[in-house]
C-alpha cells in the first residue's frame, strides 16, 4: 500500500490526463502524449517511454520529453535495456532511486548523457503483457520523487495501457475499412472493365480494323502510312485502357526500366509530331523511381500530349534529375506559349496537378508567350 501524501488537485489532474489519453486515436501521439503527461504530473526534469521488442526484453523505440534535439543527437543509440532500465523491464513493477549513480545496478550513463540524479519507473501494462516503461528524472525543486509522485505515475501508466489498447484497436478498425474499401474498389474494378472490355474497348477495335482497311484501298502512300499511324494509336489505347483497369502498369513498361520507357515514349511522341524530342535521364534518379514508374510515365504521356496539340512547337525536351528539393521532372517545349495568369487550365493539366499531388510531390508550370513553356514536376525523393 501507498501512504498517500496529499497534493492538492491531483485526483482531478489525473482524471484530466485519462481524458486527454482517451481523446487520442493516433497510437504515436497516445506514446508521445503518455510521456507528456508523466512529466507533467510529476515535475520531472526528463522523460521517457521505452517500448518493448517483441522478446519484450530490449527497447525498441524510445520517446523521450525534457532534453534538445541536439542533446538527443549527441547520446546516440537509444538504452539497450541493461542496468536499472533492464532491471525495471526484468521486474514490471514500480522503482523509485533517489541516486542512480549509488544504485548497483546501474551501469552509468553514455559518453554526452545529460547529468541525472534520481529515478521513477513503472510498467505499462495491457491484456497481461508489459509493452513499455516510462522513466522519469530529477523531480524539479526536490532531491527525489516521493511515494506520491509513484502512486501518480503507476495510476497514469493504468490509463496509458487503456489509451495505447484503444489507439491500436482505432488502427486495426482503419486498417480493416481499408481493406474493405480496397475490395469493394476491386468489385468495381472488374465491373468497370467488363463495362469497357464490351463496349468502349470493342469500339476502338472496330475503329481501328475500319482506319486499317481504309489504309489498304488508299492510293496515297502518304495517307496509308499517316492511317497506319493512327492505327498504331489505336492499339496502344487499348493496351494502356486494359492494363489500367486491370491494375498493371502501362504498356509501355513491359519489360523495360523506366528510363528506357521515358526514352521509347518520347521517340514515339516525335514521330508521330516532328516535334524534335530530346530526352535527359539520369538512370539512378529513374531506378529509384520504379515503384512509381506507371505514375511517372502518366505524367510524361500528358505532357507531351499537351506539346502535340497546343504547343506548335518545333523543339522538346524531356528531363528526370535530383535537385535538392527533390527528384525533378520537366517536360518543356519552344512552342507558341500562352499567359499562365490569363489562361484557363484544360483537362489535360488539371489531370497533371491532380496525379502530381496524389504522389505527395509538387506541380508548376511556366510559360511565356513566343518563347515556350515548362511543365515542371518534383517529387520526394
Amino acid at each position: 500500500m501507498y501512504r498517500r501524501i496529499a497534493r492538492p488537485d491531483g485526483d482531478r489532474k489525473l482524471i484530466e490526463a485519462g481524458m486527454t489519453l482517451a481523446s487520442e486515436l493516433s497510437l504515436d501521439a497516445v506514446l508521445n502524449r503518455i510521456v507528456e503527461l508523466a512529466v507533467e504530473l510529476t515535475d520531472a526534469g526528463y522523460g521517457a517511454l521505452g517500448v518493448l521488442a517483441p522478446d519484450g526484453r530490449s527497447i525498441e523505440e524510445f520517446i523521450t520529453v525534457g532534453i534538445s534535439a541536439e542533446e538527443r543527437a549527441a547520446i546516440g543509440d537509444p538504452p539497450v535495456g541493461h542496468g536499472l532500465l533492464g532491471a525495471l523491464i526484468r521486474d514490471a513493477r514500480p522503482m523509485r532511486i533517489s541516486d542512480i549513480a549509488a544504485d548497483p545496478r546501474s551501469h552509468g550513463f553514455p559518453p554526452n548523457h545529460p547529468a541525472m540524479r534520481s529515478l521513477l519507473g513503472a510498467p505499462v501494462t495491457g491484456r497481461g503483457t508489459v509493452f513499455g516503461n516510462i522513466y522519469l528524472t530529477d523531480k524539479q525543486g526536490e532531491e527525489t520523487f516521493d511515494e506520491e509522485d509513484e502512486r501518480v505515475l503507476v495510476v497514469l501508466a493504468a490509463q496509458a495501457a487503456i489509451a495505447v489498447e484503444n489507439a491500436r484497436l482505432y488502427d486495426e478498425t482503419q486498417r480493416s475499412a481499408r481493406e474493405l474499401r480496397r475490395l469493394e474498389v476491386l468489385e468495381e474494378r472488374e465491373r468497370i472493365a467488363k463495362e469497357l472490355h464490351d463496349g468502349v474497348i470493342q469500339s476502338l477495335f472496330a475503329v481501328g480494323m475500319n482506319l486499317q482497311s481504309v489504309a489498304t484501298m488508299s492510293g496515297d502512300p502518304d495517307t496509308a502510312r499517316r492511317l497506319e499511324s493512327a492505327v498504331d494509336d489505336v492499339d496502344r489505347a487499348i493496351r494502356d485502357l486494359r492494363n489500367y483497369i486491370f491494375g498493371l502498369r502501362p504498356g509501355i513498361l513491359a519489360d523495360r526500366q523506366l528510363d528506357q520507357a521515358l526514352t521509347e515514349l518520347a521517340g514515339e511522341f516525335g514521330s508521330r509530331t516532328g516535334v524534335v524530342t530530346v530526352v535527359e535521364i539520369d538512370a539512378e534518379v529513374a531506378a529509384e523511381l520504379s515503384s512509381r514508374a506507371a505514375d511517372v510515365v502518366q505524367l510524361v504521356r500528358e505532357a507531351l500530349s499537351n506539346v502535340g496539340r497546343h504547343g506548335e512547337a518545333t523543339t522538346c525536351r524531356v528531363s528526370l534529375r535530383r535537385e535538392a528539393e527533390g527528384v525533378v521532372l520537366e517536360v518543356d517545349d519552344d512552342g507558341r506559349g500562352f499567359d499562365v495568369d490569363l489562361t484557363s487550365w484544360g483537362m489535360g493539366l488539371r489531370n497533371l496537378r491532380a496525379r502530381v499531388e496524389s504522389l505527395g510531390g509538387a506541380f508548376e508550370i511556366g510559360s511565356v508567350l513566343g518563347e515556350g513553356t515548362t511543365v515542371r514536376v518534383t517529387l520526394p525523393a
